[in-house]
């Protein structure tokens, strides 16, 4: 006889819809709510996500069952990968992405987690012992939303099995893969090691796409016997910036004798900058020149990409894992690319505005759908569409149930008639909360 798999402990309601369409991927309902409890931990307040931290924030008695889920549980990170994906590209619909590829590091003590060794860290922009993955993300609209990631690993750490790639295969990778998914990629941005790279380069226009790649002021170009390279006058051009007032910036075209399908352009903050200097950075492109102003507005993505993502890896607790081994982290990360995608599902729908028309399949609500209005009363809450503001409003309503966790204990020493009754009255409030609807089916 088989015995019934019991229902899994409910926690706050759009995180509960949101991981529901992960279900089947755990045999194990203890695995599913581990699941769950750290998409809620990695979501809360908290300013560092370790292990313990999280489960008392979620009000478990130890953090061993989260340990045992990201280091020996049995269940399949590639298809936890491939229902975050079937997600994304039913998020996106048939809108076109930017595509950003870029990498990211973090300083680690020591050598016992695999694939840490001494090596350079763009975002530190520095050598430094540590771990450095590439990552690839999708703009629309405004928000960001997380693709893939794949870990660098360096020569002097491959393990028994291992292929080495650099960094600009696994850039390709991902570009192949993206496209695979079915993305509509209508521009692809990199800095300059993926720029520089002719693979890298050469993948994007076979698979025909646009670019804009940062490249270093000595990169060479190949120009015919008598030709000459110039330089055309500069174009002024407002610049906006997060957090910041707009800033007055200066774009000109370099033509290496005459113009082809690449282009080259430089960007200044002052139209006289000091070669040597580094108020001024360099681009390549194959748009069309009559799209230059817009050239480095596009470019300038980029940096809003990184400042984002850096600003996530704070938020969600990016390296914050205590974990050694490379299965248990790509883990670790893969669910908080998940988390990252619910606030981004989020943030897409407090966006969503009545003239927008989306398709049955997407998983942005029309009005009828939204009953945020009564919980944005409270005093706290962001009327911002940006993925912080998202992230802002989200800890809001989880609130009610991490402080209802924290506070069980105190109510076994005194019983407060009445106090657990209206704590769980808060919560169904925060259970009704649905600013985005996750019901739709699940194909086979």
């Amino acid at each position: 006889m088989v015995t019934p798999r019991r229902e899994a402990v409910n926690t706050v309601g759009f995180i509960d819809n949101y991981c529901q369409h992960y279900y089947s991927i755990f045999e194990d309902v203890r695995h599913f709510e581990a699941f769950k409890y750290l998409h809620l931990g990695i979501l809360s307040e908290i300013p560092q996500k370790s292990l313990p931290k999280i489960a008392k924030t979620v009000g478990l008695k130890s953090s061993q069952s989260l340990h045992h889920f990201l280091r020996d549980a049995q269940w399949d990170t590639k298809k936890l990968r491939q229902m975050r994906l079937w997600l994304t590209r039913i998020l996106i619909g048939e809108r076109e992405i930017i595509l950003c590829v870029d990498e990211t590091g973090d300083k680690k003590k020591g050598k016992a987690t695999e694939y840490v060794t001494r090596q350079y860290i763009g975002n530190l922009g520095k050598t430094e012992n540590g771990i450095v993955s590439v990552n690839a993300y999708g703009v629309v609209d405004g928000i960001t939303d997380p693709l893939l990631f794949q870990i660098f690993k360096p020569k002097n750490r491959l393990k028994p099995g291992d292929k080495y790639k650099s960094k600009p295969q696994i850039a390709i990778d991902m570009i192949q893969e993206s496209k695979e998914w079915g993305f509509k990629i209508k521009l692809v941005l990199a800095d300059s090691l993926y720029g520089e790279s002719g693979d890298v380069i050469s993948c994007i226009e076979k698979l025909q796409m646009m670019f804009i790649v940062a490249i270093r002021s000595n990169h060479g170009v190949l120009i015919p016997p008598g030709s000459r390279k110039r330089d055309n006058r500069w174009k002024a051009y407002q610049q906006k910036l997060s957090h910041r007032p707009t800033e007055t910036r200066y774009l000109r075209e370099i033509i290496f004798g005459k113009r082809h399908r690449r282009r080259y352009y430089q960007i200044s903050k002052t139209n006289n900058p000091d070669p040597t200097g580094e108020e001024s950075w360099y681009i390549m492109t194959n748009l069309s020149v009559d799209l230059s102003p817009n050239v480095a507005e596009l470019y300038s993505l980029l940096n809003w990409i990184e400042y984002g993502f850096k600003q996530v890896k704070n938020e969600l607790g990016w390296a914050d894992f205590r974990l050694t081994d490379y299965k248990s982290i790509e883990r670790w990360w893969e669910i908080i690319f998940s988390a990252y995608l619910l606030v981004s599902i989020q943030a897409a729908s407090f966006q969503f505005s009545p003239q927008s028309s989306p398709t049955s399949t997407s998983l942005v609500p029309d009005s009828s759908d939204s009953n945020i209005s009564q919980h944005s009363q409270h005093p706290d809450w962001e009327s911002g569409t940006t993925w912080k503001s998202a992230l802002n409003n989200l800890r809001l309503i989880i609130q009610p149930y991490i402080f209802y966790c924290l506070i069980q204990s105190w109510l076994q020493v005194f019983n407060i008639p009445g106090m657990k009754h209206c704590f769980l009255k808060l919560i169904h409030f925060m259970n009704d909360f649905r600013a985005s609807p996750v019901s739709f089916s699940i194909a086979s």
